[in-house]
């Protein structure tokens, strides 16, 4: 089933060119900013400052951008439409009749989402490090305000924030996978999670409504940026435990959908 399932969801078209989409904004970015290739980008800090100075530079501060809304609403249609394409083409119910079981069904599923999931923030990763290559070339990662980590230390930082960020991106495709269960209609199922996230960005921005940011999912989503900082290191454990919480809630959604209601429903 997760055979089946890959080949299905990622050789098409939407599939295809969400992709690309996401490993453009990284090569618009680099080509952009091509001019201030060894130097500080403008007067900007962090990530972001430091993006001509390297490959490694210029793909985590594509992975900053991109990051909090626009990688999260690309997972979310992927994750969705495996969901609820089967349902959507009306072959769900006979998905069943041949036999195949609800459970090895949503196993598949769950499989596919991990690993589109992957792709994602892959291809992200990827279209920093290829157009960082040929307009800033390989140097010794910087941080600017602090001395130049070891290639060692930089390589480790950058596993940890890729990581970190699949992790994050996990969430929220749990969460649109269960709506695409649960909705109707793939599309309901999409905007429903692209709200989830712009609504919980917004949620996230006010500083009166802490207590309501310390649950939400994206309130984490972007700590490991802290790994970057000159001062200090980031704190990822409870950002891990909230994703980790969301991804198994959503899974279990998922579960009590597929295997108690009616296919076709």
């Amino acid at each position: 089933m997760l055979r089946v399932e890959l080949r299905t969801q990622l050789l098409r078209i939407r599939t295809l060119v969400a992709l690309a989409f996401l490993a453009s904004v990284p090569v618009i970015a680099g080509l952009a900013t091509a001019s201030r290739a060894g130097r500080r980008n403008g007067n900007q800090g962090g990530l972001f400052g430091a993006s001509g100075f390297s490959a490694l530079n210029h793909a985590m501060a594509s992975l900053e951008f991109i990051g909090p809304l626009l990688l999260p609403i690309v997972v979310a249609m992927l994750a969705g439409a495996i969901g609820s394409s089967d349902r959507d083409w009306g072959t769900l119910r006979y998905l069943y009749v041949a036999p195949v079981g609800r459970a090895r069904l949503l196993a598949g599923k769950f499989g596919a989402v991990a690993v589109v999931t992957a792709a994602a923030v892959a291809f992200v990763l990827a279209g920093g490090l290829v157009i960082g290559l040929a307009v800033f070339g390989w140097h010794p990662f910087r941080i600017i305000g602090a001395p130049d980590p070891s290639m060692g230390d930089a390589a480790g930082r950058v596993l940890a924030a890729s990581g970190y960020t699949l992790l994050c991106m996990l969430s929220i495709a749990a969460i649109a996978f269960a709506l695409g269960l649960l909705l109707p209609r793939g599309a309901e199922a999409l905007g429903a999670a692209v709200a989830f996230v712009v609504a919980a960005s917004i949620l996230n921005g006010s500083p009166v409504l802490r207590a309501v940011q310390r649950v939400l999912p994206v309130h984490y989503w972007q700590d490991w940026t802290h790994l970057f900082d000159p001062h200090g290191t980031a704190r990822l454990g409870t950002g891990a435990v909230c994703q980790v919480a969301t991804i198994a809630l959503a899974a279990g959604v998922s579960v009590l959908v597929l295997l108690r209601r009616d296919p076709a429903a």
